[in-house]
């Protein structure tokens, strides 16, 4: 009687381990959001798609933490390189305008 009951604790053990691998995978993954997935596979996990779908979340990269600043940092580059190119071919034609005028 005894042995069953370390049995089916070890199988509890297991079976609650193997029900929240995702939500390990992405700790030790160092997640940015494992609270928000070990969440969502708390809720969901007892479903197999949710169980897979948590799965595959942890397997994935972590997102950039600040999405909006990284846009705004690469729409000012963009800015800054189009002004830059526009000025350049500004200045040659003014030099190329000035090469013909001394002629």
């Amino acid at each position: 009687m005894r042995g069953n009951v370390v049995v089916q604790t070890i199988a509890a053990v297991l079976a609650l381990a193997l029900y929240f691998l995702p939500a390990v995978v992405a700790d030790r993954r160092k997640r940015h959001d494992v609270l928000t997935l070990a969440l969502f596979n708390a809720c969901l996990g007892w479903t197999v798609f949710g169980w897979l779908l948590a799965l595959y979340w942890s397997l994935q990269p972590n997102p950039p933490k600040n999405i909006a600043g990284e846009v705004e940092q690469t729409r000012k580059l963009v800015r800054m390189r189009a002004f830059s190119s526009a000025l350049l071919v500004r200045v040659q034609r003014r030099a190329s305008a000035r090469d013909r005028s001394d002629r």
